[in-house]
Order: C-alpha cells, then structure tokens, then sequence
C-alpha cells in the first residue's frame, strides 16, 4: 500500500488548497467559510517518482457545541490515526492561535512525524513573522503559499524523506495477485474466507458491520499463491452514518482499487439489490475481474431449475456484461467453495491473457467483413488492422478510415465475437477505434 499523508489543523488555513495543489485537481470545496469540508477526501500524488496517498480533513475544533465541527474533530483523529505522516497547516496572517496550540497538543503526542507548514507566506516579510511559530513545540517549519505553489517544492521534499520504511512485505504483497472478496455488510464475507483456511481468521456475527478494515491473507491452492482481502461491508452512503463506517467504506474501496480481482459475495436470502449492482460496477469501472458468489444457498429453498433461473435473473441486472461466473455456494457447509475459488483463478489468469496480433486480425477481419459497420451518412467505414494493446487489463484497437461513425452498439457486437472465440469471462474489455 501507498504511504498516507493526513493534512490537518483549524478551520480556514488552506488545507483543502493545499491538497488541491498536491493531487492537481480542484476535487476539495474551498471557501472563505471555515467548516466546508466536513468528511475526508481522498487523493493521490506524486514527487520525485514517488506515489502517496493524501487525505484532506476538515477544521480541527475543541470545545464546540456545534454537531457537524463535533464530526469533523473525530474524522480529523481517524485521519491522524491512518496516517503515515500528518501536515499540519497553520496561517501566518493570523499567527499562533489557542485552537492552533490545541491541535500542536494533540500533535506532540502521536510517535508519526509532523510536519509543520505555515501557510501564505509570500514575501520577506511574512517569512520573518513565521519564527513565531516555534512556540509550538514541533520543531522546524516549512513555509509556503498554497493559492501561488511556492514553497510547496520544499514541504513535498521533506515529506517524502519523512516517509517511514516499508517492509519487504510490501514488496511481495505486490507481486502477489490480489483477490478482495467484497459484498454488502452481513452476507458471509469472513465466513466464506474462514471456511476456505479452515480456521477462525475472521471475527463472524450476526451484527452488521463487524469487520472494520480490509485484512490480508496469504493462501496457496492448486500451487497458486495469492493474497484473500477480507473488506468491510459496503453500504450505501445515505447508510453510513457511523464514522467507523464510513472508515470502513473508504478501505472497502481502496482494497477495491487495489485488487486484480473481486469475488462479489451476495446473500441469497434478500436477492441480487442495488447496492450489489453498485459494487459490482464499482469493480467493473476500476478494470477488475470480477466473481459473484450467491452465499447462504442452503437456506433457500429450491427446484431443480432455481439456480439456472437466479442466475439469469442476476445476468438481466448486469447487462451489457453478462459473461461473468455465476456460483452458489454456502460458507456454512462449505458447499462448492473449492469450485468458486478455481473461478476466481480462471478469471485471473483470464485477465493476463494475450493474443497474438496474427491470430487476431485473422478471426476478427473475417467477422468484420461478414458483418461491417453500418454506413452513415453514405460513408462506409472499413477497417483494416486490429490488436491487443499492452495494458495490464484487456484492451483492443481497431484501425479504421472513419472512426467517428463506428456506434457503441458495433463496439459492443465486436466485443461480443472477442468472448465468443477467448475465454474472456469475469474480465472488462476495452474496445477503442482509431484511425489508420
């Protein structure tokens, strides 16, 4: 995983500047108005080759009667306690001030490093007032201007060498595939990762919510070694009401993100919802290979044509992708969990599969010339060439003489006859159509 930086400090100091200048994109709300931000956003940067993580928080206040500024102070504390550096921002217009001493307090006692950053310092004179601020007992500062960048170059140099050292691990976790088993909360999850190790790994109840982070494993099956992510439940974000949640939510996403591929566990006993559909297209949307998984089959009662019909019932929801493997399993009795699991292998090794440009241009020229995409405007369009491109996820280009008038449902029959002749199933593809 990516090293976290937390930027935090009171309300009105230009963290959210800050961060939109870090990660290049005005994703956070700035305003004149202290208490804009009020949960975590999240964001990623880059300097001197080195990727991280940037969390914005909202304005740390003590002593407020005020219920949102009571929310923001606990998601400013998860934030430091994820964090792997923290920023604190602070204002040199307005100098130390008794909410700044009491965010320096809380500071002094986290064993992380603090990086203290005094903000819209843009000339001589503001860089003499910024002394003051060793008042705060952090040690050295760095001085900056958010809104213009200067200074920034420093701060960024000192965090980066402020970044602990990673274990080796990291290194191997990274070779590893990664298989994130995610879900709505309650549907089996834990139970499902329990009952292939075969012991109690994961705390299961019946409570909602019980696993709060996204947990590791290392497994080896078939003389296929691979890392089993456990995640929090996802739920809706009208649901998250909890702050824990919403901490759980964000590194349910992030395992997401960080997967090769999802095994998308619903329950059998409330259907294929929404919120499954959610998940499923937050996975396809992230280019991951997918598994769906109908846990707790044995509870529900069934005819010798119930899961031929569920399964077709879950593919309406899904469409245009379709080709995605269908298991109904029970963590309980361990009912097919091998089988599932051999799925999720075939998926991977799916979503590594090249095809020779030879062997490509061979079959699908002969699909286009049997079916050629439709004309437009009295123009035809002809296309010549076609490959693979070199990209981690299945990717396709097509060359042709007038690709403006190739239609999403002509790039969705090419995708179609691609899955028809390779063995694509559980894996997004790409088709893009350029010109010759």
């Amino acid at each position: 995983m990516n090293n976290i930086v937390a930027i935090v400090g009171r309300p009105n100091v230009g963290k959210s500047t800050l961060f939109n200048r870090l990660i290049q994109r005005r994703e956070a709300i700035v305003d004149s108005v202290s208490g804009v931000t009020r949960d975590r956003n999240y964001g990623k940067s880059e300097w001197n080759g080195k990727e991280f993580s940037v969390i914005d928080t909202g304005g740390y206040v003590r002593g407020s009667d005020d219920v949102f500024e009571g929310e923001i102070r606990k998601q400013v504390e998860l934030a430091i306690d994820e964090a792997d550096v923290i920023v604190f921002v602070v204002d040199v217009e307005e100098g130390i001030t008794p909410m700044d001493e009491t965010v320096a307090k809380l500071l002094r006692k986290v064993t992380k490093p603090v990086l203290l950053a005094v903000n819209k310092v843009d000339n001589a004179m503001r860089e003499k007032d910024a002394v003051e601020f060793y008042n705060l007992g952090l040690g050295d500062y760095y001085t900056f201007a958010s809104i213009s960048g200067s200074g920034t170059g420093d701060l960024l140099d000192a965090l980066i060498d402020a970044f602990p050292e990673k274990p080796e691990v990291v290194e191997e976790e990274k070779v590893l595939p990664r298989f994130a088993v995610v879900g709505r909360p309650n549907a089996g999850k834990s139970s499902f990762i329990n009952a292939l190790i075969g012991q109690d790994r994961f705390m299961v109840t019946d409570i909602a919510g019980t696993t709060r982070d996204a947990i590791d494993t290392k497994f080896d099956r078939f003389g296929f070694e691979f890392n089993l992510v456990d995640t929090a439940g996802i739920r809706r974000k009208a649901k998250v009401k909890e702050d824990l949640e919403f901490y759980s939510v964000m590194r349910s996403v992030r395992a997401i993100e960080h997967a090769d591929i999802c095994i998308l566990v619903i329950d059998a006993t409330r259907g294929f919802e929404s919120q499954d559909q959610n998940i499923f297209w937050l996975a396809v949307k992230n280019r991951k290979g997918v598994v769906i998984l109908v846990n707790k089959w044995d509870l529900v009662e069934k005819d010798t044509m119930s899961s031929r019909d569920y399964a077709e019932k879950i593919k309406k929801e899904l469409l245009p992708f379709t080709d995605v493997p269908i298991l109904f399993v029970s963590a309980l009795t361990k009912q097919r969990l091998l089988k599932a699991l051999v799925a999720s292998v075939q998926v991977f090794e799916n979503r590594q599969q090249r095809i020779s440009t030879s062997k490509f241009n061979e079959f699908m020229l002969k699909v286009i010339e049997a079916y050629p995409p439709p004309a437009t405007k009295g123009k035809y369009v002809k296309i010549k060439y076609c490959m693979q491109l070199p990209s981690p996820t299945p990717q396709f280009v097509f060359f042709a003489n007038l690709p403006q008038y190739v239609k999403e449902p002509y790039k969705r029959y090419l995708e179609n006859k691609i899955r028809e002749n390779w063995d694509f199933e559980g894996v997004p593809i790409d088709i893009y159509i350029r010109e010759k």
